[in-house]
């Protein structure tokens, strides 16, 4: 059996304006969007990061599901962008509209790692590379 991971889909009030912050944050161009704009992926990598409506996911899911929200704790989750600039990147996230959770700080392996949520709460870790 061939599995390959391909997405990590997000479910999001407005996808477009979420599209512009993870431009503005990482520097992650549009792949794809919708023409109602309730769908839409950005090119990060081998793993498509993709954007769904609130809307498309109450449809999708007929039983509901936990919407993300700035205000609330992030979920147990988190998606990871790795940088050998992890300090600028998290500026640069912040000045996009991210909320910084944690600072960055060494891990005892020497990896950089710290955390931010980005405009709809989800949690972000920015960090180096791990030297292996």
């Amino acid at each position: 059996m061939d599995i390959k991971y391909a997405y990590t889909i997000l479910y999001v009030a407005n996808v477009e304006k979420t599209m512009h912050f993870y431009k503005d944050a990482f520097g992650f161009e549009q792949k794809f969007l919708t023409p109602e704009k309730d769908y839409g992926e950005m090119i990060t990598g081998e793993t498509t990061l993709a954007f769904a409506s609130i809307e498309l996911g109450e449809a999708n899911f007929k039983a509901g599901f936990r919407k993300s929200n700035i205000k609330n704790k992030p979920f147990g989750i988190e998606l990871a962008f790795a940088s050998e600039d992890a300090e600028g990147v998290m500026q640069q996230a912040i000045k996009a509209g991210a909320v910084e959770l944690e600072k960055i700080k060494t891990k005892p392996w020497g990896q950089k790692v710290g955390y931010v949520k980005d405009i709809n709460g989800f949690l972000i870790e920015i960090c180096t590379p791990i030297k292996g």
